[in-house]
């Protein structure tokens, strides 16, 4: 078995939003998986894609082109916490040392209405770095992870539906 050691990671995948973005979705740090597919939610198993489809009526995109088509049709910018960090793995437990991202040309380009954790060390990470900056205080869902099996697909789903009222005009 490979063992995977502490290392200090920066977080290389782009933001993805746009002047429509009505909704922001923060997570914490992206996996070891998305890291290496250089996209969000990378991991197979991550329930991220297969809920936002599942709200929105859509089909679950299927690539990193479709991902972030996606997220900009349905008004949806995503992006982590953190800009850099020392991280075992992909464990949100073992998160030190980080600096956060800077979420001012987010906010300042789109009509963000609604900002969005992925979990609770998003949350956590973002009430610490982030709301002192913004002033704007973050809606925590529960997260997508394959490591969350306390929440089934349909309660997931039940949560994050919270997001819909936002995108509305």
């Amino acid at each position: 078995m490979k063992q995977e050691t502490e290392t200090r990671q920066i977080h290389t995948i782009a933001p993805v939003y746009d002047g429509t973005s009505r909704i922001l979705i923060l997570g914490s740090f992206p996996s070891v998986k998305s890291r290496e597919t250089g996209f969000f939610y990378g991991h197979p198993r991550n329930r991220f894609w297969k809920v936002l489809a599942g709200i929105t009526g859509s089909a679950v995109p299927e690539s990193v082109e479709e991902n972030r088509l996606f997220l900009l049709e349905h008004g949806i910018a995503v992006w982590d916490v953190i800009a850099a960090c020392t991280i075992h793995g992909s464990s949100d437990a073992s998160i030190r040392d980080v600096v956060p991202n800077d979420l001012t040309p987010i906010l300042e380009t789109a009509d963000i209405r609604g900002i969005f954790t992925n979990g609770s060390t998003s949350h956590r990470l973002y009430q610490k770095y982030q709301e002192p900056v913004t002033g704007r205080k973050a809606v925590r869902l529960p997260s997508t992870s394959p490591a969350n099996a306390a929440f089934s697909y349909e309660q997931l789903c039940e949560e994050w539906k919270i997001c819909l009222s936002f995108l509305k005009d």
